[in-house]
């Protein structure tokens, strides 16, 4: 009977070994949800919510879902459901919805019912955002190493604009002026 018993361990043990082989999984829904806490700009009330979600028990729920569903279907699907949720966004003006894609390099707007978009996109190596339409691509915005960025303006000259309220102000006031040339 021992022999027997010993046996059935030992064949339970092989089989749960290969069959609930070890997957920590990516966590995204709960990883998800704390990137979106950490987006709050005033730190106290990213503190608030981080405690009331612990209250509430928000972040127990989205961590127990993630280990019992979503990292399973990940497990055996080599998917994961939240990743490939929708990262598009709507987000309605006045002058109609626009469609908001975030990418891995930038952002796709698009107004809805509309074929052309819009590309932002960063570029690391340059650390620059450029702006791409119609197949053309024209940088607008290059990080520099101090308090300052070079903005780029339609001409193609070059402007150093100090990240500041004062720099912006300045700059606010170039553009304003290209965009009153551009209405005449």
């Amino acid at each position: 009977m021992k022999k027997k018993s010993l046996t059935l361990l030992l064949a339970t043990t092989v089989a749960g070994s290969i069959l609930f082989s070890s997957c920590i999984g990516s966590f995204n829904l709960t990883n998800k949800l704390l990137s979106w806490n950490k987006e709050i700009d005033s730190k106290f009330v990213n503190e608030l919510v981080f405690i009331a979600f612990h209250i509430v028990p928000v972040y127990e729920i989205a961590v127990l879902a993630d280990i019992l569903v979503i990292n399973s279907i990940e497990f055996w699907s080599g998917k994961n459901p939240v990743a490939e949720a929708s990262n598009i966004r709507s987000v309605e003006t006045e002058n109609g919805v626009y469609l908001v894609e975030i990418k891995a390099d930038g952002y796709s707007i698009r107004k809805e019912g509309e074929d052309q978009a819009v590309e932002f996109l960063f570029d690391e190596v340059e650390n620059s955002w450029s702006l791409e339409l119609n197949g053309e691509s024209h940088k607008f915005l290059k990080y520099t190493d101090g308090n300052e960025v070079v903005m780029y303006l339609p001409d193609g000259q070059e402007m150093t604009v100090e990240a500041s309220p004062a720099g912006v102000l300045a700059f606010q006031q170039v553009a304003n002026g290209y965009a009153y040339l551009a209405a005449r």
